[in-house]
């Protein structure tokens, strides 16, 4: 693309360079048409002096395949494409912005120290998540790597540049290990049969992610030699050293999984990678609650009295920033202060969002996009709880916000773990301590009073939560500004307690609201966008106005039939809001169709016996009864004896 190029077909200003690799450049962007910073990836030029016009055409289609195939990806662990296309003979794709650093950066600043296990177990619990929902759309991605893998500053981790593997591959910018060519991917993270040039599937990732993993755990990948081609046969030939040898401390389980990664035939690589990684965090959740009361040597005791810290905490220094090559990050604010930045912005366990489609607060609905909670807990901590730490002189050392943040994350793996009045406790005494030390509305403080109301709603305390979230979102609409994404998740919380409380109509005016910032910042059909319009429906059909709930669930569902898929649990829920709005309208024929196919699609993927197979079976049971065929309900129903207290219904 030439240099002086500054906009892309009237749409797209290109402010700066911020990345740039072998197959082009990445760019600050502005989406002149909504109003927003995006990312640019620009591939190489296609080289039209070097191709016939009828291959051109070929790798335009081929670019325009596997650029929807990227934008049909919705989750949260995977960048969001947002557009495609080819101005002035360069392919380009637009992309949400990120902030924060590639694992490849984040290597980088630590001068190749391998990471706390806690936070490599996270890392594998949301790559291995991601990976799993790409692989079930039939979707591989060829070149994970940490150059690939993002970490936001917000803790959630995002693979980037699926599908571009391939089109390296095909357009022919992929660097070559010797003449003769070499099997797409980087030589340091490729399967075995990738080397071989065989057929490559989903457990060629799987391969990929171990060798991510091994290197965050000891510092480099498992076959760290000179020569490409030593490289290579290390992949096909020999055992990787066990990660306990190069690192005693590590627990059992998480040499054990990454070792099975790294297995040879795809055929011996574990089928849960995802289920098991989330297990470590649990772990690692429950270590760092227990882990032993340990100062810091050679610190006055005034400064730090003995207290449980995980061990990983001590000594940590937060290191410079690299330049990854294909990083998407957006530069973060200045951080010369020494009150944010690494320091108080660590990876946390699991920020597996909630279901975009479970119902507004719905139970089991642990994780949500990473953010700040409600004011101090009065509530004391128990005596078992850590002792308060106080804050050094002159303001607050890396040492003591990082104790705080090792005891955000603990609150957190309490919370995972369902034990909701212990994270309140924790979470309540972190956001005291963090008024103290960082003011009443820095990002950090507000992240704990955030958590703290989010445990008091996991309690069934809405009448405390509600107000703390509304507190939090006034705070971060000021300080953040009211498009932040850590505002929107408050004001999200905010309508989700105005519904739990029975004040649907002004739960209504909030999800309005959010449907607007969220289809202007992230696009009509991204999964958080759903997410409100879903909960705006719901508020409808609570205020009667069933034609409108009808009209927004089948929206929602078309979206998200179309991004995610027939059978996605998403998409079920919004089938399932279809079919009760029909019900309520006495349109019971059409409604018994809806629930049909919501249960026959959760038999399918769930398996008979699943508690949300037999709601279903319950749905359709109950429907046909108001149809007057009571005969066939009962022989529906007699499977549905087993249903758990709460279940129907719940979607």
């Amino acid at each position: 693309m030439a240099e002086n190029t500054t906009l892309i077909h009237g749409r797209y200003e290109l402010i700066e360079q911020i990345g740039r690799g072998g197959m082009g450049q990445v760019w600050r962007a502005r989406d002149e048409a909504l109003g927003r910073q995006v990312a640019v990836k620009c591939l190489q030029p296609l080289g039209g002096a070097q191709r016939d016009e009828d291959a051109l055409r070929g790798l335009r289609e081929r670019f325009r395949r596997e650029a929807r195939v990227a934008a049909s990806l919705q989750h949260r662990g995977i960048t969001v494409v947002h557009d495609f296309g080819e101005y002035d003979g360069t392919l380009y794709l637009v992309m949400e912005l990120l902030d924060g650093q590639n694992l490849s950066e984040l290597l980088t600043a630590r001068q190749a120290a391998p990471l706390p296990e806690p936070e490599i177990a996270d890392i594998a619990h949301q790559v291995a998540a991601a990976l799993a929902y790409t692989h079930a759309q039939g979707v591989v991605h060829r070149d994970l790597k940490p150059a690939n893998v993002m970490r936001l500053a917000d803790g959630t981790v995002k693979i980037l540049d699926f599908g571009i593997a391939r089109l390296a591959h095909d357009i022919g910018l992929n660097a070559k290990l010797t003449s003769t060519g070499m099997a797409m991917g980087t030589p340091h993270y490729m399967s075995p049969e990738q080397i071989s040039g065989g057929a490559v599937d989903h457990r060629s990732d799987l391969y990929s992610l171990g060798c991510v993993l091994y290197e965050l755990a000891t510092g480099a990948p498992p076959f760290d030699l000179g020569d490409p081609w030593a490289i290579l046969v290390g992949h096909r030939e020999t055992p990787p050293e066990p990660l306990r040898s190069l690192r005693a401390e590590l627990s059992p389980s998480l040499e054990r999984l990454i070792l099975e990664l790294l297995a040879k035939d795809p055929a011996d690589r574990p089928r849960d990678a995802a289920d098991r990684a989330r297990r470590l965090v649990l772990d690692s959740a429950r270590a760092e609650t227990a882990a032993p009361a340990a100062g810091r040597s050679g610190q006055p005791a005034e400064h730090v009295r003995p207290e449980p810290l995980p061990p990983w905490t001590r000594g940590m220094r937060p290191g410079g920033r690299a330049s990854g090559t294909w990083s998407l990050r957006e530069p973060s604010p200045d951080r010369s202060a020494g009150l944010t930045g690494q320091w108080t912005a660590p990876a946390l366990p699991p920020a597996a969002a909630s279901s975009s489609g479970a119902a507004p607060g719905a139970p089991g609905s642990i994780g949500r996009p990473a953010g700040g909670g409600p004011p101090p807990v009065p509530a004391p901590p128990p005596p078992t709880s850590p002792p308060a730490l106080p804050a050094p002189r002159g303001g607050p050392s890396p040492e003591y916000l990082a104790a705080l943040a090792g005891r955000h994350r603990a609150g957190i793996g309490q919370g995972l773990l369902g034990h909701w009045e212990e994270a309140l406790r924790v979470h309540g005494a972190v956001a005291a301590e963090r008024d103290r030390a960082l003011g009443s509305e820095h990002p950090d403080t507000l992240a704990s009073h955030y958590e703290a109301a989010y445990a008091l709603g996991r309690l069934g305390r809405w009448d405390q939560a509600l107000p703390a979230h509304q507190r939090v979102a006034e705070a971060r609409a000021r300080t953040l500004g009211p498009r932040h994404p850590d505002t929107l998740v408050s004001r999200y919380e905010t309508a989700v307690g105005l519904s739990r409380l029975g004040r649907p109509a002004e739960a209504m005016e909030v999800y309005r609201e959010l449907v607007a910032a969220r289809t202007h910042t992230q696009g009509r059909s991204h999964p958080e966008t759903l997410r409100a319009r879903h909960g705006l429906g719901v508020s409808l059909g609570r205020l009667g106005r069933w034609e409108e709930a009808l009209a927004e669930a089948r929206a929602v569902c078309a979206l998200r039939s179309g991004t995610l898929g027939p059978d996605d649990p998403d998409t079920l829920v919004s089938r399932r809001e279809i079919a009760v709005a029909l019900g309520w309208l006495g349109r019971w024929d059409q409604a018994l169709e809806e629930y049909r196919r919501v249960r026959l699609s959760r038999e399918r993927v769930l398996g008979p016996e699943h508690p949300q197979t037999l709601a279903s079976r319950k749905d359709e049971a109950h429907c046909l009864e108001q149809l007057g065929r009571a005969a066939e309900a009962a022989e529906l129903a007699r499977g549905t004896a087993v249903l758990p207290e709460g279940a129907a219904g719940g979607g």
